[in-house]
């Protein structure tokens, strides 16, 4: 019995080996358009075959992807990846230049959050020049209310290219690239219900821009206080809401011609012989003025300062003599209190005898004139009772 509970636990942990290693997939880019490959949550999830898998218990768990160049930490500056949560697909996208022609491995890791599992697959771009250049003529949209993972599905991009198509009128176009506001120095939108990140949208044609895009590109427009072309706004809402002040057109039908006036040099400068330094500039300046106005001025405010104090100290010892006499007299008086109540109490302590302290007679007694206590029926002698009964 043992022996067959080892035998099914290696034979999942080769299943588990095996199926998470997938084999290499090759895709195809062009050079100034659009690249997007969906990584499918649910495809990598079959590579996760774990032991408990294997009696039939698959669950909807998280995955997460990690990307890069093979042999290397990042990946290429043009290819960029995006995945909202752990329960949404991942998705590289991205538009290849001229200098990014040629092949490039993409090392794709999914890791299942629960069992801490991981499978890996290869995936080989292809980027290939095209043979002519097809879209000379780009726009750039901004729409501020999508996030760029919501874009980037192509049901939504032929539901926004559909848009474009009625405002140029034609069908030669495409679209170049997307890219988030984030990307480009967006804020991070406010954790609120509606508020999203906005997307750059950026399409391409062989055909002349349309009038409603280039009266709306015009510098003079005032954009801040109307909502953009009655008809181009129509065409575009609700479901995507663009901000035409920022929309870019961009016309590359005409190539920019080098300038005739700048010779390429070797790189190398010429030749200026030995340096000369310039003359002494300060050989012949006065500086007496200088030295006046740092030592005077210092001079003065501590004379200031000094006869102010002078004044305080000497003119105005009066008021000063007059409060510390009073404060005096009143330490005085409170110290010979002391002094006399101390010489009562030591004389009490010589003997009882005595006569009782003033301090502890009772008050005068208006209504029958007597300031001696009343006689006490019990015991003649008062020095034995307390002070507080005695006084009753």
């Amino acid at each position: 019995m043992a022996i067959h509970r080892v035998w099914v636990y290696a034979s999942a942990v080769l299943l588990t080996i095996i199926c998470s290693i997938f084999a290499d997939k090759t895709v195809n880019s062009k050079v100034g358009v659009l690249f997007l490959q969906v990584l499918d949550r649910g495809y990598y999830q079959e590579g996760f075959r774990s032991f408990q898998e294997t009696y039939g218990i698959i669950t909807n768990t998280p995955i997460t992807f990690s990307t890069n160049l093979d042999d290397h930490p990042d990946r290429p500056r043009w290819l960029r990846f995006t995945q909202r949560t752990a329960y949404h697909d991942g998705m590289l996208y991205g538009t290849p230049t001229s200098e990014d022609t040629g092949q490039r491995i993409i090392e794709v890791t999914a890791y299942n959050r629960k069992t801490f599992e991981t499978t890996s697959q290869n995936i080989i771009i292809n980027v290939e020049q095209p043979k002519e250049f097809k879209f000379p003529y780009q726009v750039e949209f901004f729409v501020k209310n999508r996030d760029v993972e919501e874009v980037l599905p192509l049901e939504v991009q032929k539901h926004f290219m559909d848009r474009v198509e009625r405002i140029w009128e034609s069908s030669h176009f495409s679209i170049i690239n997307i890219t988030s506001a984030l990307d480009r120095g967006g804020r991070v939108p406010l954790p609120i219900e509606g508020r999203k990140e906005g997307v750059y949208i950026k399409v391409g044609s062989s055909t002349p821009f349309p009038s409603c895009l280039e009266e709306e590109a015009r510098p003079d427009e005032l954009c801040t206080d109307q909502l953009g072309p009655i008809s181009c706004e129509d065409i575009f809402s609700p479901h995507f809401i663009i901000n035409w002040c920022n929309i870019t057109l961009i016309d590359k039908s005409i190539p920019d011609m080098p300038d005739a006036d700048i010779i390429p040099g070797d790189g190398v400068l010429p030749d200026g012989g030995e340096y000369n330094p310039p003359s002494n500039s300060l050989e012949n300046r006065d500086f007496f003025l200088d030295y006046v106005v740092t030592i005077t001025v210092p001079l003065a405010i501590g004379l200031v300062l000094c006869l102010i104090l002078t004044y305080i100290m000497c003119f105005r010892r009066e008021g000063l003599e007059k409060r510390d006499s009073k404060t005096s007299d009143i330490q005085l008086v409170h110290h010979h209190s002391i002094q006399d109540n101390t010489s009562e109490l030591r004389d009490l302590a010589k003997g009882r005898e005595g006569l009782r302290p003033l301090s502890t007679l009772p008050m005068f007694n208006a209504r029958t004139g007597e300031r001696a206590p009343p006689r006490l029926p019990f015991n003649n002698d008062t020095s034995r009772i307390p002070l507080v009964l005695d006084q009753q």
